[in-house]
């Protein structure tokens, strides 16, 4: 059954949030979904989520799974918002736990926080089937930017994550705690090996000044045209290029405290005696 796809731009951190469903008063996942947060001020806001479920009372759909497509390091995450308000279960890939390990490490958590994933309502792992209404998904592990990265395919669209960019951009950085850029092009070639028509959905796209943000290509388009990945590229070039690439890269403005949510499917860290939460900056970590 063909799905389907609305995608949410968020200008603010340039990622694309989905939701992905079987018929109006059907059935729907959402994927990668935004919350709202100030640097500055470190306040969070609801205004991308909410955009979400305003269109899913228009639609009458009902929310069976809330996804995401890895830990993201550059927007927090409005998972734990969007369960408490349309509800839904909570997943993510199956090896999470990894990535909490490293980052209860570096943050120093307590040991309040365990880092077995169950945060989360489900653990997907590769090649697993599951249902949203009439649809059948896929999960498709494909680590190398994190460990945990993994892409959800719908009949002929798969929602990629970070793994793959619009092809005039190329690919995601291999360079976190975790990351492996030898992993990621295997990865990319999994992904490329899908039937050429078959749809490729971004969740970041920083277009350049020549174009308007995108976040739709094919598997054809990719093998033809995608920067660093093409048609002919060697694992070896492509690790050689990646990893001088990544050693130029700012790490992301939100890093520090998009992880600390993130890993936590969507919480924010526990208030403390006074009733605040607070995120912790590790100082000369990186």
């Amino acid at each position: 059954m063909v799905p389907h796809v609305k995608a949410f731009f968020d200008p603010a951190t340039c990622t694309i949030s989905y939701i992905v469903f079987d018929a109006p008063n059907g059935s729907c996942a959402i994927i990668d979904p935004v919350l709202d947060y100030e640097p500055k001020s470190s306040r969070t806001s609801t205004h991308s989520a909410n955009k979400l479920i305003e269109f899913i009372h228009q639609q009458q759909l009902s929310v069976e799974w809330i996804l995401e497509t890895h830990p993201h390091a550059d927007h927090l995450s409005s998972l734990d918002y969007l369960k408490n308000q349309s509800g839904g279960k909570t997943a993510i890939g199956h090896r999470i736990p990894v990535v909490q390990q490293t980052f209860k490490e570096i943050f120093n958590f307590d040991e309040d926080f365990i880092p077995d994933g169950h945060q989360f309502d489900h653990l997907l792992t590769d090649n697993e089937l599951f249902q949203v209404g009439k649809l059948t998904a896929k999960a498709i592990s494909l680590s190398g930017h994190t460990p945990a990265d993994m892409a959800y395919q719908f009949d002929n669209v798969i929602f990629v994550g970070d793994t793959l960019f619009m092809p005039d951009l190329g690919t995601a950085r291999a360079d976190f705690p975790g990351g492996n850029a030898h992993q990621l092009f295997r990865s990319i070639q999994k992904l490329l090996t899908f039937s050429p028509e078959t749809k490729l959905l971004m969740c970041h796209d920083y277009p350049p000044a020549n174009r308007s943000a995108a976040w739709e290509s094919t598997v054809a388009q990719q093998r033809a045209h995608n920067i660093h990945v093409h048609d002919g590229i060697s694992e070896d070039e492509f690790v050689i290029m990646r990893n001088k690439r990544d050693a130029t890269l700012e790490m992301p403005t939100l890093l520090l405290p998009s992880l600390q949510v993130n890993i936590r499917a969507g919480k924010l860290p526990p208030a403390e005696q006074n009733g605040i939460a607070y995120f912790k900056i590790p100082i000369n970590w990186i």
